[in-house]
Formats: structure tokens, C-alpha cells, sequence
């Protein structure tokens, strides 16, 4: 039944269900409702600088299923669980509680005495970013930036702090040189920036980084201390930039239920720089450990994802990047200013006298604006040089401009920015003194700070402001400049490389600040821009930066921040539980006739990948048994009433012989080599059957190769479809195909990520509008492979024939009472996991375990393969199901005779027909892979070794 939805007061967007299926959905929903609090408290006083946010629950909804209305409700009700039943004395709903965490405090501390202390407000973009952000109930977590060595002063301190709503890290002097000036800035912040690693002294460098990296972490570890101490739950935290990486990691560790978001103020590298740091792979993965990963522009965002997919192997999606089914979403999230404060300080009477007289002082002459941090990244000789060759070719401007460059010191004590100081001091005197005179200079330089009134009537008396960075985050002075500028209307001119230039690109003059001819054009055309274009392009700009405030901001990560918990929420209930080694014990033990069906690759193998080391592609197509299993596998196999099957994709030689090096060139087929020539070092010595090719193949490990495939399985396609993937695996290096004897796989796992899906996709459309465009095959695409195989070759659709063949060649004393399959196999595979699935009505049951192609009349063999072809397994006889469980054979009693007699009237087909199995006795696991049919899930190889051992223990 649909369910009628409230209508919201004063929205657009009244829907006539209350399910919000999409999350555009959602998230206008949410958009809507804060609005409409704020038109309903206009003058509500914001006593604690917080807003009320509804969390709108919501999830990752999809329409097929009966269940999805349930789960979506659920999910709305975990999602307002905690704000239920919590009402401020107004009657106003909670307000959510934020947890800014950043490496400095919005106030910087100074100590006057043991117990007293100067606190003052800082400056800094996230900081003024963060002024206009009224709504939430936030706290500030973050380093004073003091060294505080006694207790008495960080007691004091702390209490000082309180009072403005932040806490403090206390970071001791060792921990802020390695952390803070070692590895912050000088490798995250120079690469991040395109800068790359230092050069310089690379022994000292290298010998240091280790010690800089372990202090990075172990400060990151302090600030989590100090967000787990004051953590309260249902409340949000918000790390901030490349000083706090680990954080997310070290929090989700703490309390994986925590609501964890991290937001990049500088820009992301491409894949191509940032895996030059050492510490690239760690770095990535702790930032994925967040629910949600911000940036301010989508090349940022595509920087991020590129560089989990190439650096890491994961799957980057439109949404984010995901890892085995856990989804951490990835988004561009512009920041803004608070721009009602810039418009309002032009009405304040200081700042009206400012603007005086700057205009008395500047009289007759245009005034050009720069306004940055004297640093590498700033372009600020480049700004300089251009200006110097824009007077050189226009003489008439000699005497009716001026260049004001305020540059705030940063970093004196760091000898390359000494040295930037002396370049454009350099540079600055050489042109005022080539184009000044007695009363006037072209440039006037200001190696200082200027306070808020000040910089307000500066921006407003500015007819073209100049910012010029060669690589920034978003740059917030074009944003002050704009919204300072309502009457003048003046000019932008602004990098390309700046992140505002993809808000501010339309209305602004975009420059690459590096083309000096270029920037000296650009000025020319802005000084000599006709009134109405000046308006236009004004107009559009200031409509941006007065819509795209810090608060908008603040509110749109944190509102998806909320939303994406409760999507997780809801994607984590579709993920299969954790195996629950216990329930497999216990059944196990209770019951008579067990069948282990195992895979092989990912499950039964011997792990190659180690931390931090590369994917090494020779160990990794070179497949061995498990050391560890050797034994308890030997013990299990032993055991006469469990029976083993190893079940693989991989051709018989990969089961049969080790090692095994995938070539290009065919792998030579076993058809011609007899029994004794096998080096059987993986299940010579197990008495288990194996089953290769999807179970096309199947033999005891003491018996010969059977076949199970149709007599009428149409190969004719083979030869057409080898031609291509050879093209395609000279084409794409690192790449190979596995020629086997039912499909064709072609595997780039270990080639390049981004060239590697586009030579699969143009494989694609040349097989379907070619060699198989009317062949009976079947397609299956793997996470970095592509296979072509004869259609009904599936381990679901063999497991019945490989069954018959079992009871038919192994005295089996009862029915199979008791499955474990556990395996790493394609979703086209995990077909096996329904066909024991006890459940499933009849007629569903049939479908599945009869989905084997078209089967033809014909007689059954179990002889060996021979040169001349292959021998069929197959038959017309109808599927039957095992009599109830009150006819259930018993060791003793008319029970075992009625078995003997029906195991000897099955024919190889019946398979299932063997099976007297209970839901709570079968157990389907898929390994390492999250999105799977299977009842259960184990993290890895390791996991299965440890079950397996278990299970030889209690054998």
C-alpha cells in the first residue's frame, strides 16, 4: 500500500508517497525543510551557533523486492532514533551536535601568567569560512598552537578555550616539528600542490621521512583521543584537510558507528603525483575509512577517486569509490564565504572612512588589488613580471594605475620562503624604480596583514583585483572582492588554477598565470571594460558568492553526511552477516553424510599480497594450496563421512599441476598425458574430488578426468573469439588469456586501470556485433577480466551431474544431511548457492538446479577423456526430491535398507536427489566479496584456513 506522505509548509516539493526513492529526492526534501526553519525563526537568537538539522532517513532505495517500503521506514527510524524525545526549553527540536576537528583551533593562545591566558580569533580561510556557520551546536577540536608542557597550564588553558567552544590538542614540541613542519609541510602540502618532494638533500630527506610519517600518525592519534573523549553519540565530525588524514581511520577504529566526514581545503593531485609519496596507499585508505570525502571541485574529487582506482585497485563509481561493497562517497562541495558580513562592514563607519580615503589617496588612478599569502604557490612575481610588461606596452597607463600587493608573511623562519621574500622585493623595487617618480610608484608593496575594516574598504575601492595563484584550493579573497564590490563593480581576474575558478570562472577573466603576455593582456582588457560588461559580469559573480555562502556550505556536506550514513545503513542490511564458526561447528558435529564444496583461487590458495608492497603479478597467477591447510585438509578428508569437493573456473591443469604460469599461447592439454606423468603437488595426497572449468571436468584425486558437458555443447565459436583476445592481448600490455576447453577468459588485471577498461569495452562491442553475434555463448565480466563461455557452463548448473557422479562412485552409506560451499566466485557462479538453498519453493528449486542449457538423449559415461573427444553426461530424467524428513535414513532399521535401495536406482543426474538437507544444516560463504547470493561472508583466505581447521579438530 502507498503511503500518504505530510506535506511540508512552503515547499515546491510535496510528494504523494513519503518513500523518497532517489537521493536527489532526498536531499531536495532536506533542502526544503531547512529552509522553511529558517523562514519560520527569523529572529530566533542562535545561542550556541547550531542549527536544527532533520535527518531524513534514507538509504540506497531500489524498487524491485517486496520489502524496500520496510526498509526504507526502518531506515528513517534509526536515523531519527536519537533526536526522538530531546527537545531544547523552546520546544525546538535538539540541534545536532558538530565536531569541527582541524590542526588549529580558530584562536590563537598566549600565556600571560601560570593560570592566565590571551586568547585571540585567528585568521584563515576555513576559519572565515567557518564564521558565517550558525546553525549547529559545533565544538572546535584542535591544536592551540603553544606548546603546553605542565598540567596546570593546559587545565587552565583548557578551561579559557571552553568558554569560546573549543578544545585543545596538546601537541608537544618534537611531535609539531616531525608532524607538523616535516611531514605536513614540507611532503603533503609541496605535493599536493604540485610541487612534488623535496629534491634537495634526498639522503637526509629519505633517512627522515620514516620519523616524520610515525609522528604524523601519532599525532593523528592525539586528536582522536581527544574526539573520542568528548564524543557523544549521533554527533557529526568533521575532519579537516591533508594535516589530518589518519584521523577517519583512528576514529572508526574507536566507534565504527561514528558519523566521520573529511574535507580537503587544497588541491588533490592527479594519480600521477600523488604516488610518488611513500606513504601513498596508507594515506588513501585511512581517509576511505570516512563515510563521506569532500573537495571543492569535482577535478579534486576525480583526482581522489583516480587515485584510489590506480594506486589501490578499487572500484571508483559515480558515486565515490567501493571496496568489497563498502561505499564511501566522494563529492565536490565549493566553499563559500559569509558574505552578509563583508556587505554589511561597507555600512560601518570605520570602513566608510577608510574607503575615503583611499579614494583621496588613489585619486585619478585606477587601483589594482592582490591579496595573498606570500607564498610559493601565490604567483605573486608572476603577477609582478606581467604588470611590469603590461607598462611596458602601455605607456598611457604609466601615470593612471596602481598595483597594491598586500603579501602576509608566512613560514620567515623556512629559508625558500626567505628566499621567494628577496625575489619579489627584488622585483618590486626594480620596476618602481624604473617606471615611479618624485610623487608616485607603481606598486606599493605591504609585507603585512591588514584587519577586517581595512581589507572591506580596500576590496571596495579596487577596480581589478589580481589573483594570480599557480596551484590553490578555491582562494575566498575573489569571493571577498565580489561581495564587496556593489557599487564599484569592478573587475576579476583570476587564475585558471584556482579552485574558485569553477564557480567564479563566467563572470571573471580566467588567466594561466604562468603565460605573462597573457595576464598583461588581460589587464588591458579589464581596465578599458565597457560599464555594462563590468555589470554583467558582476552581477553573475556576486549572485554566486551571496547564494554559496559557508553556511550553504556547511549545511550541504553535513545533510549528505547524514544521508549517506543512512544509505549505508541500508546497503548494510542487504550484505550477508559474518559465518558464525559455532552454528558450522555444531551441525556438523549432528550430522551423518557432509559435502564441503570449497573453492579454489582466493579461498584454498596461499596469500601473495603483502602490505605496502605492490601487486606482484608472477606470484600471484602462480596458484598454491595453502600451507597451512595441508594438514587439517588431510584430516577432514580422512573422515569418511565428509565428503570434499574443490570446485574452480580455472582449467585442469591449474588444479592438476604446480606451478602454473598463465601464458598468451595455449597451455597444453592433458587429453594425451597419462596418469603417471601428473606432478600432483596440490591434491595428489587428499582423497577429494576436483572439479575444473566451472565443474565441466570433474575426477577423484586417485581417479581420472570425467566429463559433464551436453554431447550438443556448440564449440564452433572458439577459434574467432581466440583471434580477437590475442589482438586485444597484444594491444594491452600486462594483459593475458587463458585458452580453456569450455570458454575463453581474457584477463587485465595487472594493466593500466583506465586503459584497461576501455580495451575491454571495445572488445565488447566488436564480440556482440561479430564472432559471437550468433553463437550460443554467454559473456561474464569479472572485476578486471572478460570470459566467453558455452551457454549452461555454470557451477550451479554442473553441481547436480558432479553429485551423481559422487554417489556413483563413492559407497555413500546416507543422504547428504549437511553443505558448506564456500568459494570467490563470479556472480554468474554464485548459481551454486541456490541450487542447495532448501527453502525455495519446487517449481523455483527445479528451475535453478535444471539450469543446465539444453540437454539431449544420450547415454552417460565416466570414462577418462581420450584424444578423440569427450564422452556426455546428461539425462531426461526428472528431478526428484528427497522423501520428508520422518523417512530419514538412520544408522540402523528399515531407514538404511530403504537408502541402499534408492541409491541404487539413481541414475548420474539425480544428484539432487541425494540431498535430505534442513535450512539450519546449509551453509552458503562467499569470500572477500560483500555483494553476494550467499547466506554468509568471510573476510579472506585466512578466514577459510581458520574454519577449516576448526572443522579437523571436532572431525
Amino acid at each position: 500500500a502507498e503511503l500518504q506522505s505530510s506535506q511540508v509548509p512552503g515547499s515546491k516539493y510535496n510528494y504523494n508517497s513519503a518513500i523518497l526513492r532517489t537521493r536527489l529526492e532526498r536531499l531536495l526534501r532536506e533542502r526544503e525543510l531547512r529552509k522553511s526553519n529558517r523562514s519560520s525563526h527569523p529572529n530566533e537568537e542562535v545561542r550556541d551557533g547550531n542549527r536544527d538539522v532533520d535527518v531524513f532517513g534514507d538509504g540506497p532505495l531500489s524498487t524491485e523486492g517486496d520489502n524496500w517500503q520496510e526498509e526504507f521506514l526502518e531506515g528513517i527510524a534509526a536515523a531519527r532514533e536519537l533526536a526522538d524525545g530531546c527537545e531544547r526549553k523552546d520546544g525546538q527540536p535538539a540541534k545536532q551536535r558538530l565536531l569541527v576537528v582541524a590542526n588549529r583551533l580558530p584562536v590563537s593562545a598566549v600565556r600571560r601568567g601560570e593560570e592566565s591566558w590571551a586568547l585571540e580569533m585567528s585568521v584563515g580561510g576555513l576559519v572565515s569560512a567557518l564564521l558565517g556557520v550558525n546553525d549547529f551546536e559545533a565544538r572546535w577540536i584542535g591544536w592551540a598552537g603553544v606548546n603546553v608542557p605542565d598540567e596546570i597550564g593546559q587545565r587552565s588553558l583548557t578551561i579559557a578555550l571552553a568558554e569560546k567552544r573549543c578544545i585543545p590538542v596538546f601537541l608537544d614540541e618534537e611531535i609539531v616539528h616531525q608532524y607538523y613542519n616535516g611531514y605536513c609541510n614540507n611532503i603533503l602540502w609541496p605535493l599536493f600542490h604540485y610541487l612534488g618532494l623535496p629534491q634537495e638533500d634526498r639522503l637526509a630527506t629519505t633517512r627522515g621521512f620514516q620519523s616524520q610519517f610515525d609522528a604524523y600518525k601519532k599525532a593523528n592519534q592525539m586528536f582522536a583521543d581527544v574526539v573520542n573523549e568528548h564524543y557523544e553519540e549521533g554527533d557529526v565530525v568533521w575532519c579537516h584537510d591533508y594535516h589530518l588524514m589518519f584521523l577517519p581511520k583512528c576514529l572508526k577504529d574507536y566507534n565504527n558507528e561514528m558519523k566521520v566526514g573529511w574535507f580537503l581545503h587544497t588541491p588533490f593531485p592527479s594519480s600521477e603525483i600523488h604516488r610518488t609519496l611513500p606513504s601513498r596507499s596508507e594515506l588513501l585508505r585511512s581517509v576511505l575509512a570516512a563515510d563521506l570525502v569532500g573537495f571543492h571541485t569535482y577535478d579534486y574529487a576525480r583526482h581522489f577517486v583516480s587515485a584510489c582506482t590506480r594506486i589501490l585497485g578499487l572500484e571508483g563509481t559515480p558515486e565515490g569509490v567501493e571496496d568489497q561493497g563498502k561505499l564511501t562517497r566522494v563529492a565536490a562541495f565549493p566553499i563559500g564565504i559569509d558574505s552578509d558580513r563583508f556587505i554589511r562592514a561597507l555600512e560601518l563607519p570605520q570602513v566608510k572612512d577608510h574607503i575615503k580615503e583611499l579614494k583621496d589617496r588613489f585619486a585619478g588612478r585606477k587601483v589594482m588589488l592582490g591579496v595573498d599569502r606570500l607564498d610559493m604557490i601565490k604567483g605573486i612575481p608572476q603577477k609582478i613580471l606581467a604588470f611590469e610588461k603590461f607598462l611596458e606596452e602601455n605607456p598611457l597607463w604609466r601615470d593612471g594605475v596602481v598595483l597594491l600587493q598586500i603579501a602576509v608573511p608566512t613560514r620567515t623562519d623556512v629559508p625558500e620562503y626567505q628566499k621567494l621574500t628577496c625575489q619579489v622585493h627584488e622585483i618590486v623595487g626594480r620596476i618602481n624604480g624604473r617606471f615611479g617618480t618624485l610623487t608616485a610608484v607603481p606598486i606599493h608593496h605591504l609585507d603585512r596583514t591588514l584587519d577586517f575594516q581595512a581589507l572591506c574598504a580596500l576590496y571596495a575601492v579596487t577596480d581589478v583585483a589580481l589573483v594570480t595563484s599557480l596551484r590553490d584550493g578555491m582562494n575566498l579573497v575573489s569571493y571577498e572582492f565580489v561581495a564587496c564590490q556593489a557599487s564599484k563593480k569592478g573587475v576579476l581576474i583570476l587564475s585558471e588554477f584556482a579552485g574558485a575558478a569553477q564557480s567564479l570562472g563566467a563572470g571573471a577573466i580566467l588567466v594561466n598565470p604562468w603565460n605573462i603576455t597573457e595576464v598583461a593582456a588581460s589587464i588591458g582588457y579589464a581596465l578599458n571594460m565597457p560599464a555594462d560588461e563590468r555589470e554583467k559580469r558582476h552581477h553573475h559573480n556576486f549572485m554566486h558568492v551571496t547564494t554559496h555562502t559557508s553556511q550553504e556550505w556547511a549545511e550541504t556536506f553535513v545533510s549528505e553526511l547524514n544521508d549517506s550514513i543512512v544509505e549505508a545503513q541500508m546497503r548494510t542490511r542487504q550484505i550477508p552477516p559474518l559465518l558464525r564458526t559455532i552454528d558450522v561447528l555444531q551441525c556438523y558435529l549432528q550430522s551423518n553424510n557432509r559435502l564441503l564444496i570449497l573453492g579454489f583461487n582466493a579461498t584454498l590458495t596461499e596469500p601473495v599480497d603483502a602490505p605496502g608492497r605492490r601487486v606482484d603479478q608472477f606470484k600471484e597467477m602462480e596458484l598454491k594450496l595453502h600451507p597451512d591447510l595441508r594438514e587439517p585438509l588431510k584430516k577432514l578428508c580422512d573422515d569418511p563421512k565428509t565428503t570434499i569437493l574443490v570446485l574452480s573456473g580455472s582449467e585442469r591443469s591449474v588444479l592438476d599441476k604446480v606451478p602454473y604460469f598463465c601464458q598468451c599461447s595455449s597451455v597444453p592439454s592433458l587429453a594425451n598425458s597419462s596418469r603417471d606423468d601428473l606432478i600432483l603437488q596440490n591434491f595428489g595426497e587428499y582423497n577429494l574430488w576436483l572439479a575444473a572449468e566451472h565443474g565441466m571436468f570433474v575426477r577423484p584425486t586417485k581417479g581420472e578426468w570425467m566429463t559433464t558437458m551436453p554431447e550438443n555443447l556448440h564449440m564452433d565459436w572458439v577459434d574467432s573469439v581466440k583471434h580477437v583476445f590475442e589482438y586485444f592481448t597484444e594491444r594491452t600490455p600486462r594483459s593475458h588469456f587463458e585458452p580453456r576447453e569450455t570458454s575463453l577468459v581474457w584477463n587485465y588485471k595487472y594493466a593500466d586501470v583506465e586503459f584497461g577498461r576501455l580495451q575491454a569495452k571495445d572488445m565488447l562491442q566488436h564480440l556482440w556485433t561479430g564472432p559471437i553475434s550468433n553463437a550460443s555463448v554467454e559473456v561474464v565480466q569479472g572485476g578486471r577480466s572478460v570470459e566467453v563461455r558455452a551457454v549452461g557452463v555454470t557451477k550451479g548448473a554442473a553441481i547436480d551431474r558432479i553429485l551423481g557422479e559422487i554417489v556413483h562412485n563413492k559407497d555413500v552409506k546416507a543422504p547428504i544431511d549437511y553443505v558448506l560451499c564456500i568459494g570467490h566466485f563470479l556472480p554468474k557462479d554464485e548459481d551454486i548457492y541456490t541450487f542447495f538453498e532448501p527453502e525455495l519453493p519446487a517449481g523455483l528449486a527445479t528451475t535453478a538446479r535444471a539450469n543446465i542449457g539444453n540437454p539431449v538423449n544420450g547415454s552417460t559415461s565416466n570414462r577418462p577423456i581420450g584424444r578423440n573427444g569427450f564422452r556426455v553426461t546428461c539425462s531426461n530424467t526428472p528431478y526428484k526430491s528427497f522423501p520428508n524428513s520422518d523417512k530419514r535414513t538412520s544408522s540402523n532399521g528399515n531407514g538404511a535398507g530403504w537408502w541402499s535401495k534408492m541409491r541404487d536406482r539413481l541414475t548420474l543426474q539425480e544428484g539432487s536427489s541425494v540431498l535430505d538437507l534442513k535450512s539450519e544444516n546449509y551453509f552458503s560463504c562467499a569470500v572477500g566479496r560483500k555483494r553476494s547470493s550467499a547466506r554468509y561472508l568471510l573476510g579472506s583466505s585466512a578466514d577459510v584456513v581458520s574454519l577449516i581447521k576448526e572443522l579437523a579438530e571436532v572431525s
